[in-house]
């Protein structure tokens, strides 16, 4: 419009886009109609464009703001012509108005465009036809699966004997036969009901029974009541397959518009045929569907579980040929095993086999993108490679963030020298290291309950002796990043309704759409250390959540979504009882005495649900020289980055320790001192001089202090 300088919006303009754009259903229609009636679209454009700068049209005082924020005007004839597809639409018993409902009206007589387009064939009652014969598309109840497997058109599915053999008992029974398939969304509800069509079409399913119909998403939307009931029609003599069911039932967020679905479904299962198969989720079940009498009295509930390893491998040879053949790629057995395993570990948030089939798709992807631009993700790669366990690792790695190398590296191995690994940055804290290193390779070796956390600990202990700097190590170890680490300050949640900082604001409250600062954090880092320091500041309620994280190993939002602490590191500080903590080796006495005022404080419950209460011993001065040393191996190496080499004698490190007038902090007023006798001389100098690469700095010391020797 702009473009030709037009002032409005007219019909000629919008049939001009219709032709030219290659987007929405009424270019499609005159893409169909210009190859069966034999004429050139770009021609009708052209006429289209003609008449649309001879026909300026007239201001109809009307607006409307596009996608792009412009305003833009609208001729009268425009609105006649928005307000004559609506109509449309409505006649058709469409809930949406689409660009095919303003093309019919494009065609209608009076309007400026029916001359032309009836010049090309398009009439009135053509797009009366058309949209006819869609609509009706769009309704049919649809596919029978039983009569795709007969022509030979269903995908390939793996059978879970033990389900099929529960489905097909309770098909047999002689009356209220009708099915809700129970279990968490992935697990292979849908694969089941395609299993048992497959079993009708072979002739090995129930007597009786020679259909499996499915409802038609397309037609639900459309009119829900009408989609069941064509769809109960057409499974008359078999089964009706209705996924998701509680989209039907109050709580679903589309429930109320269609309550003429949900009389529709109730009446399904009241009646002895066609039997109904449904499928739900476990909290739908309990939140919507058990409440309903006609669906828990006319029903049976199947649970459907995560399949086992073994079966998910099963379940993705199945599968295996198809994503070859979709991808053009060789998929090596490695990788079934390999995807089973690492998506059981690391995929957080969904079950399996959905989750090994996500890695393998996602795996698969990568790999052809790295064959056809050359950005291979591994050095090795070569055209005719088949995807392998290393492809999978890499593929995991980009869905969740963790090093592929650490999800490549031997397992055993890698636990088995956990101690040693955290003493390279823990100095002391012997008890500490070994408790975290206990606790975690129990859990590693699947004797924990694997919804709940990987550990839970309780650190205790003063300031300064190690509590954060293990929680950063154990995060390096498990997820190969220290940053991979969600640390909250308790003192921040000490009223009441801040626990919704941490689960998000409830509906209709400012931050509502934002999520919780840890419900969202760990939902996209599912593989996370989460610090709660100094946990006796928290209120009460939040010590709640943190006990129902402990203890079932899942959050819910205040939106309602499901955030997975399975793959996460709990650890809780505080400095309770740290005044008997006064020596650097633990007595019974010492320990007794912390776990009084421990005890005093904590629920038991809440103590209950710790895999370790840890504590924490004051360091002696052998240890703190050992930590400068760890943090003056941090200057070295940051000055080395910037071509500088710095070395530090040893009577300046013994003049650093020296200063230190608080030896019962631990290692924080060393951090102090380094800054301010050795980072904040060389940042000056840094400045200053703007040294060339390499350069050198010796610091030794005097009488005054340290002293900077250049080079």
């Amino acid at each position: 419009m702009r473009a030709m300088g037009l002032p409005f919006l007219t019909p000629p303009l919008l049939l001009l886009t219709f032709a030219r754009d290659d987007i929405g259903a009424a270019h499609r229609l005159l893409v169909q109609m210009a190859a069966e009636r034999s004429f050139r679209l770009d021609e009708l454009a052209a006429s289209a464009e003609v008449m649309a700068r001879n026909s300026p049209g007239r201001d109809a005082d009307l607006t409307f703001v596009d996608a792009t924020g412009a305003t833009v005007r609208l001729s009268t004839e425009m609105v006649i012509v928005l307000d004559e597809g609506r109509s449309i639409a409505q006649a058709a018993d469409e809930i949406l108005i689409g660009t095919e409902h303003a093309l019919a009206a494009l065609a209608e007589r009076g309007v400026g465009t029916a001359a032309l387009l009836r010049r090309y064939g398009i009439s009135p009652e053509t797009m009366t036809n058309r949209l006819v014969q869609q609509a009706q598309a769009k309704r049919v109840a649809s596919q029978d699966l039983v009569a795709q497997a007969r022509a030979g058109e269903a995908k390939p599915v793996y059978v879970r004997s033990d389900l099929m053999r529960d489905l097909l008992g309770l098909l047999t029974l002689a009356n209220h036969r009708h099915v809700v398939l129970v279990g968490e969304t992935g697990v292979g509800k849908r694969s089941l009901a395609q299993g048992l069509a497959l079993l009708l079409a072979e002739g090995r399913g129930p007597a009786g029974f020679v259909s499996l119909v499915q409802v038609s998403e397309h037609a639900l939307l459309a009119n829900a009541e009408q989609a069941i009931t064509t769809a109960r029609r057409q499974a008359a003599d078999g089964v009706l397959f209705i996924p998701n069911v509680e989209r039907f039932f109050p709580g679903a967020f589309n429930a109320a518009e269609f309550p003429q679905g949900t009389r529709a479904v109730q009446r399904a299962f009241l009646e002895q045929r066609p039997v109904v198969i449904a499928t739900t989720t476990d909290a739908a079940w309990k939140e919507r569907l058990a409440s309903d009498a006609i669906i828990s009295n006319y029903s049976h509930t199947l649970r459907v579980t995560e399949p086992s390893a073994d079966e998910t491998v099963a379940i993705l040879k199945v599968h295996q040929p198809v994503l070859a053949h979709d991808y053009g790629l060789a998929i090596a057995d490695s990788a079934l095993s390999a995807a089973t395993s690492m998506a059981k570990r690391y995929v957080a948030g969904m079950p399996l086999p959905a989750s090994a089939l996500a890695v393998l798709h996602r795996a698969c992807a990568m790999l052809k993108l790295a064959g056809q631009s050359q950005a291979a993700f591994r050095p090795d790669l070569k055209p005719d490679a088949a995807l392998d366990e290393d492809d999978v690792a890499a593929a995991v790695s980009a869905m969740t963030g963790i090093p592929v190398s650490k999800l490549g590296a031997d397992e055993r191995t890698r636990y088995a020298g956990m101690v040693e690994a955290l003493h390279q940055r823990i100095i002391g804290q012997d008890e500490a290291v070994l408790a975290v290193s206990r606790a975690v390779k129990i859990a590693r070796v699947g004797l924990k309950d694997p919804r709940r956390p990987i550990g839970s600990f309780l650190f205790l202990g003063p300031s300064g002796v190690g509590k954060t700097e293990l929680a950063r190590a154990l995060a390096e170890f498990l997820y190969g990043r220290e940053d991979a680490m969600i640390a909250l300050d308790m003192s921040e949640y000490q009223q009441d309704h801040t626990v919704n900082r941490l689960i998000g604001a409830p509906p209709g409250y400012v931050g509502y759409e934002g999520g919780g600062q840890l419900t969202e954090k760990v939902r996209q880092r599912p593989s996370t250390v989460v610090l709660f320091d100094e946990v006796e500041k928290a209120h009460p309620r939040v010590l709640d959540v943190l006990l129902q994280i402990m203890e079932e190993g899942r959050l819910t939002d205040a939106q309602g979504r499901l955030t997975s602490f399975s793959e996460t590191v709990i650890i809780l500080t505080s400095n309770l009882g740290s005044q008997f903590l006064d020596k650097p080796i633990l007595t019974d006495e010492m320990r007794e005495l912390v776990m009084a005022t421990v005890r005093a404080f904590f629920r038991p419950e809440f103590l209950n649900r710790l895999d370790e209460i840890i504590l924490f011993l004051p360091l002696t001065q052998d240890q703190l020289r050992q930590i400068l040393n760890l943090l003056l191996k941090k200057e070295v190496k940051a000055l080395a980055a910037q071509g500088v080499a710095l070395t530090i004698s040893e009577a300046a490190k013994e003049w650093m320790l020296a200063q230190n007038q608080h030896p019962e902090w631990g290692a924080r007023p060393l951090r102090r001192i380094i800054q301010k006798s050795l980072r904040e001389p060389l940042a000056d100098w840094l400045l200053t001089a703007a040294p060339s690469p390499g350069a050198q700095v010796a610091v030794d010391v005097d009488a005054v202090g340290l002293k900077f020797h250049y080079a």
